[in-house]
């Protein structure tokens, strides 16, 4: 398991971001495709992002 992107995914969850962020970063984090363009949204696209960086940057612009 790795201990990073479970921390960091239990974080997310306990800090109230949208679900489509977290669902982003995840797929970015473990290099997933990204979903078809017309569903994602800015939410998904800001998370995928930070999860390929491996980073949480813009997690703050989506709390719900």
């Amino acid at each position: 398991m790795n201990q990073e992107y479970y921390d960091t995914v239990v974080k997310l969850e306990k800090d109230g971001i949208d679900p489509e962020y977290i669902q982003g970063w995840q797929g970015g984090y473990v290099c997933n495709p990204e979903r078809e363009e017309q569903r994602t949204n800015d939410a998904y696209d800001a998370g995928f992002e930070d999860g390929s960086d491996h980073n949480t940057d813009n997690a703050s612009k989506f709390k719900a």
